[in-house]
């Protein structure tokens, strides 16, 4: 299993660099130290915070950046709630400090594993906010 920089642990979780630091400094989370002595954090750690399985850093910048799409405007943020009603779910991000609401269908939310916490993009295209994972 893969151990991760504490800067692309942070990012998974959906944390700051500072905290997950303060979070090493505390034993919140576990790391190990490289012959270096730089800090490695497992990804059986990240997944314990984050809830979702980690996936290969080089994968997650390949999937951001590379797939063919003609949406131009694309941001990352954390989940901050998913609220799921009938057909559609709400669901909303902080981007920033800034709150983005999205209605999507309730199958792409289930189908994504939305939840509180999860790291995700929004796409932007004309008036309408799409999410993708």
């Amino acid at each position: 299993m893969e151990n991760l920089k504490p800067k692309d642990a942070a990012e998974q979780i959906g944390i700051s660099y500072p905290t997950i630091k303060q979070w090493i400094y505390s034993g919140k989370i576990r790391s190990i130290r490289t012959v270096g002595g730089h800090h490695r954090i497992p990804a059986s750690e990240v997944e314990r915070l984050s809830g979702h399985k980690v996936r290969s850093t080089a994968i997650a910048d390949a999937d951001l950046h590379n797939d063919p799409i003609s949406v131009r405007n694309r941001i990352t943020g954390i989940v901050t709630s998913v609220e799921i009603q009938g057909l559609f779910a709400e669901v909303g991000v902080d981007v920033g400090g800034q709150q983005i609401i999205s209605i999507i269908t309730r199958r792409g939310c289930e189908e994504m594993g939305l939840k509180p916490g999860m790291r995700v993009h929004a796409l932007f295209k004309a008036t309408e906010v799409m999410i993708g994972r």
